[in-house]
């Protein structure tokens, strides 16, 4: 068994003068306490403890690259003497909108932001500004951030969320303001029919549709063929915007997120996370007279770390990597990743498990059920999370870091070896779940 002491007592000394001990409240699910990690090098982590974790968390999907890519860390460092932040503007700025304009399906403009909270914040305003509606119609299931605005229906007991052709609105956390429920209209995920009775349902009150165009935080669950171009066609029909939070999938699974994989078009999408490899930064893509509101409607967008040097810097560089060599990086990471999610089906197959391994190479999940892959947030809560949970701690005894949903980002420092090393040692986790 690996000693995890230090993180432990490192815990609870932490614990006396930060709030719980952690910065977010995300840190919690981890085993025995939140690990407490001293460096990262590629797809490894090193904890307090000396123990060496094969990293698929990857910060929760940022280190697109690994961790220390050096030619973000190279750039960055160059970008050190130079300032951190002017309040006003710099040239790395206009070079890098100018790079997203190009590769991003939706951004006709883009405006930066330090996380996709805030992001998914400025989208509905513009949505709210630009239509004059005030409601918004989030999928059941799917995460947009923390604030009281986003955090509806997240992750609802199905007691709570009443019945699946008309859920329930449901506060994810103690202290939200009650009247945020009253804008938000909540529905069923990966069901065109659904969406329009919410629609029906609220005649003219719509301003925008926010939803994630894959179902990462509830399974990583790919959406139907032909839904996020139905999505998009009944926004314009109803005069509604379509907001396609891609904070986790933008330039994780292709240089133009998920909608270029699907064919989709949002009017706003936001995102984060992979866009600077580990660095904060966010921005909201978009339509141009959307984001015109900006300027000539006065919509109110702030923030003292956007657009800051350092951000700009890791962003460029790692655009650099991922677009080298027409992407290479991408199909490298396909080839592994795709070798990865097979062998784990496998190796369910072999041990006797029901395993199902579903997403896409650079991010996927795996699910305990003798039932079909799920489709939806309710079909995912209905698989054996216990067993997902036992496997999670299973795999952290063995040397591999994934979070307690099992769900696996890959980096391009997962090499051929790495996945090698996983396999064998998701063969011997296996088995201890057998054996229990």
């Amino acid at each position: 068994m690996r000693s995890y002491a230090k993180s432990i007592a490192l815990y609870e000394r932490t614990k006396a003068h930060l709030a719980g001990g952690v910065s977010s409240n995300v840190r919690y699910a981890s085993t025995p306490v939140p690990l407490f990690f001293e460096r990262g090098e590629g797809a490894r982590l090193h904890d307090v403890d000396g123990n060496v974790h094969i990293d698929y968390v990857l910060g929760n999907g940022p280190a697109i690259l690994g961790h220390a890519p050096k030619p973000v860390i190279d750039a960055v460092a160059r970008s050190l003497a130079e300032g951190q932040v002017f309040a006003g503007q710099h040239p790395r700025e206009t070079e890098l909108a100018e790079r997203l304009n190009r590769l991003l399906p939706s951004a006709e403009v883009v405006r930066f932001a330090t996380s996709g909270t805030e992001a998914v914040l400025m989208a509905m305003r513009l949505a709210r500004a630009f239509t004059g509606r005030v409601k918004i119609i989030k999928c059941e299931g799917h995460y947009h951030g923390w604030s009281d605005q986003a955090f509806i229906s997240t992750k609802p007991s199905l007691n709570e969320a009443g019945p699946a052709d008309a859920p329930v609105p449901v506060a994810g956390s103690p202290g939200m303001a009650p009247s945020v429920l009253e804008d938000t209209v909540v529905a069923g995920w990966n069901d065109l029919a659904a969406l329009r009775r919410a629609f029906d349902l609220h005649p003219r009150q719509i301003a925008a549709v926010i939803m994630e165009p894959v179902m990462v935080n509830g399974g990583a669950i790919l959406p139907h063929e032909g839904y996020l171009a139905g999505v998009a066609e009944l926004c314009r029909a109803e005069g509604a915007l379509f907001i396609c939070d891609e904070v986790i999938t933008g330039f994780r699974v292709g240089l133009g997120g998920a909608q270029a994989r699907f064919g989709a078009k949002a009017d706003l999408s936001i995102y984060a996370k992979a866009v600077a490899a580990g660095f904060p930064l966010a921005l909201v893509a978009g339509r141009r007279d959307v984001m015109d509101t900006l300027l000539d409607r006065g919509v109110m967008h702030g923030g003292t770390y956007n657009g800051n040097v350092q951000s700009m810097a890791a962003a460029l560089a790692a655009l650099d990597e991922l677009e080298r060599d027409g992407g290479a990086l991408y199909r490298l990471m396909e080839q592994r990743g795709s070798r990865l999610m097979q062998g784990l089906s496998s190796l369910g197959a072999r041990h006797k498990l029901p395993v199902l391994v579903q997403g896409f190479p650079t991010i996927f999940q795996t699910f305990f059920s003798r039932a079909a892959p799920p489709r939806n947030y309710r079909e995912s809560m209905a698989c054996d999370r216990d067993t997902a949970l036992a496997f999670h701690r299973a795999l952290q005894e063995e040397g591999i870091r994934v979070n307690q949903r099992t769900t696996w980002f890959l980096s391009a420092a997962h090499d051929d070896a790495i996945i090698d090393e996983t396999l064998a040692a998701a063969d011997r986790a296996m088995a201890r779940l057998v054996q229990h």
